[in-house]
């Protein structure tokens, strides 16, 4: 059986949440205010970013500095080269914004890779979130269910989920198997969702092979973990 792989970027491929950091620095008042409704459940996330970005106080050439300061996990470029290697497709699926994802990636020597993520665009004098991966029902700026549910054919019919906070909660349960980084992992056993936990992309890469040839299993995950 073939697999796909979706990967959540803030917190799993970055080494911080972009738009967080980006809020502490230079949002305008306001912004805390959103974060704090939705923390409480009383507007989603589409919501709550669309608001927030707009309340962004910098020009695009001071956002790029500040992207360009951005670290990832160092075991992300190996993990993409190997996925490449053994042909297995890999898709970020992000709730974040799509350029930030570009440039930081690029900036680490990374090949183009697909990403689907809100638009983020320049206004002249101010900052828009648009969200194109948006889905009915859902309140999310992208539905990584909807990603999932479109990975998943014929070809690469299971699905392997890499993330690592409350964006990936939902899409973990439609997935066939997860990489769990920090609160996902208390996540998934809470939920029961077949799992490994992971530190960094380093042990990732050691979990892959054993992955897609069927010999993963929870007495191995110790010795592969620790190994890696």
């Amino acid at each position: 059986m073939r697999w796909s792989i979706l990967c959540d970027f803030d917190g799993t491929i970055s080494l911080e949440d972009v738009i967080d950091s980006l809020l502490t620095t230079y949002g305008r008042p306001g912004w805390q205010a959103l974060e704090d409704q939705w923390q409480a459940g009383a507007i989603g996330s589409r919501e709550c970013m669309q608001g927030q970005v707009r309340l962004l106080a910098l020009d695009p050439a001071t956002l790029d500095a500040h992207l360009d300061q951005v670290r990832i996990d160092p075991g992300f470029a190996y993990f993409v080269r190997q996925a490449q290697a053994l042909g297995v497709p890999l898709r970020i699926v992000s709730d974040g914004m799509d350029y930030a994802i570009h440039r930081i990636l690029a900036n680490h020597g990374l090949p183009p890779l697909p990403v689907v993520a809100n638009h983020l665009q320049w206004c002249g004098d101010h900052w828009e979130l648009d969200s194109p991966h948006q889905a009915q029902g859902c309140r999310s700026g992208t539905c990584k269910c909807a990603c999932a549910a479109q990975a998943r054919d014929s070809a690469n019919p299971r699905v392997l989920m890499i993330g690592d906070g409350s964006s990936d909660f939902c899409v973990s349960g439609r997935a066939d198997f997860v990489f769990a980084k920090r609160r996902l992992i208390t996540h998934c056993i809470d939920a029961g969702i077949p799992h490994a936990p992971i530190q960094s992309f380093h042990q990732a890469s050691a979990l892959l092979p054993r992955l897609l040839d069927g010999t993963l299993s929870p007495s191995a995950l110790p010795r592969i973990l620790a190994s890696a």
